[in-house]
């Protein structure tokens, strides 16, 4: 997010050279005020975002994304409100959601701190403590773009969706149900954890990244025989505990204040090794004392050998989102998984 601008004077609606008319009479609904400024921020990949302030003297932030499916940004509030409600680490309060926008309470951004960073690995040290009552989600929900399947879970509309790259012949469509052949492969128990991160995280994507022609055969079939013997790979049994699901560095909010705080999460009942894997995925900062001070708090014995398992699902979305730039990734982190495990 972008440093605060100075807007119009206070006492009617923004003047909208920093954001489309629809975006700020629909955010003037939500927050039940007149929008007196906006101006566009980085919001991620596949959203526009503004940075805008109230009547009432309050900052928010708005995302929005024309075409989303009609359950995209409530699973996004439904995320948020579950990490709220752990009382272990610090998001943006959910002001409104509807259709196509989510309205947040504004973080003003700082610094990535060493102290900031040692508090958030404690903070995550104790999200990753507060059990969930199943794996997945309760609710439509989404990685990116992409439906998050879920035992149980409502499908997510099939709405179209234009707004995500690539396209072309085929390209998977991001708004429609997960493929029907997952359930196949879905968990016997809400306790097993392998066959539930197999059948529902590594098994869907891949048909969808292979559809796509982003992996080789080859590649796929390093990923089809690691989820053959997941039950050897994934490490010592875990309940589902609460995780944010899509916590790469870029939704970590370094803040102005004392806490870091989360944001755009994928947030569900899973594994805590996955949000620790996707975090060294594309670097963040701090990383080094962030780790230190949550493996002081809460030890994960032999984490390292099983990071590359635990990056794969991320890279396999990418994959399914992006192409082959990420295939190769896919096919040589399923290999080292099974390396790792002597098989």
């Amino acid at each position: 997010m972008n440093p605060p601008a100075a807007g119009p004077p206070p006492g009617g609606p923004a003047r909208r050279a920093g954001a489309p008319q629809g975006v700020t009479d629909r955010a003037a609904a939500l927050a039940g005020t007149h929008v007196r400024a906006a101006r566009p921020v980085g919001g991620g990949d596949i959203s526009a975002a503004h940075r805008l302030e109230l009547a009432d003297g309050r900052r928010v932030f708005a995302k929005t994304r024309p075409g989303a499916p009609a359950a995209f940004f409530a699973a996004e509030a439904h995320g948020l409100r579950l990490l709220a409600d752990t009382g272990t680490i610090p998001v943006p309060a959910v002001l409104g959601a509807e259709p196509g926008m989510i309205l947040l309470e504004w973080i003003e951004p700082g610094p990535a701190t060493p102290a900031q960073a040692e508090r958030l690995g404690r903070d995550l040290a104790a999200l990753h403590d507060t059990p969930a009552a199943a794996y997945g989600t309760p609710w439509p929900a989404y990685i990116g773009s992409l439906p998050l399947p879920s035992p149980g879970a409502p499908d997510p509309p099939g709405t179209p969706d234009t707004a995500v790259a690539p396209t072309g012949p085929g390209t998977p469509d991001p708004a429609a149900e997960p493929p029907p052949e997952h359930a196949e492969h879905a968990p016997a128990s809400p306790d097993d954890w392998p066959a539930f991160y197999a059948g529902l995280r590594l098994l869907p994507f891949l048909r969808l990244a292979t559809d796509n022609g982003a992996l080789t055969p080859a590649d796929t079939r390093a990923v089809e025989r690691l989820c053959a013997v997941i039950d050897q790979v994934a490490g010592p049994p875990q309940p589902p505990a609460v995780i944010h699901g899509d916590l790469w560095s870029g939704n970590v909010l370094w803040s102005a204040g004392e806490r870091a705080h989360l944001v755009d999460p994928a947030a569900q009942g899973g594994h805590p090794e996955v949000d620790l894997a996707f975090l060294e995925l594309f670097g963040c900062p701090q990383l080094g004392r962030l780790l230190g001070a949550y493996e002081e708090v809460r030890p994960l014995p032999g984490r390292r050998g099983r990071v590359p398992l635990y990056q794969l699902h991320h890279l396999l979305v990418h994959a399914a989102l992006f192409g082959a730039g990420y295939g190769a990734q896919c096919g040589a982190a399923a290999r080292a998984a099974l390396e790792g495990a002597g098989r």
